[in-house]
């Protein structure tokens, strides 16, 4: 399974899509009544939840990453520590500067 191999560039492609998987799912949850163009233009008008919103989405990294380390894929639970600090220096980026 491509999941099973241990190196950098899977880390890195996991750790960038699975925030996806969060941020569908906090949708899913709290927004759900809304359309999800509808969701995008309350996001762009405010910023700070959307900074809210993806760091409550690399929750899910946390998990992939945890998931890596015990089974001892280091490189690729490299990658994914790499693409949550990238989500999380994006997310400062909205909160100081949006």
């Amino acid at each position: 399974m491509i999941f099973a191999k241990d190196n950098l560039k899977l880390g890195l492609i996991v750790g960038f899509l699975a925030p996806f998987v969060g941020f569908i799912g906090y949708y899913l949850m709290r927004f759900r009544l809304f359309t999800l163009k509808e969701f995008f233009q309350v996001l762009m008008m405010q910023k700070s939840l959307l900074s809210g919103i993806i760091s409550l989405a690399l929750v899910v990294n946390v998990i992939v990453f945890t998931l890596y380390i015990n089974k001892q894929k280091d490189k690729t639970a490299t990658g994914i520590f790499i693409a949550t600090c990238i989500y999380a220096l994006v997310a400062l980026c909205f909160k100081w500067f949006a």
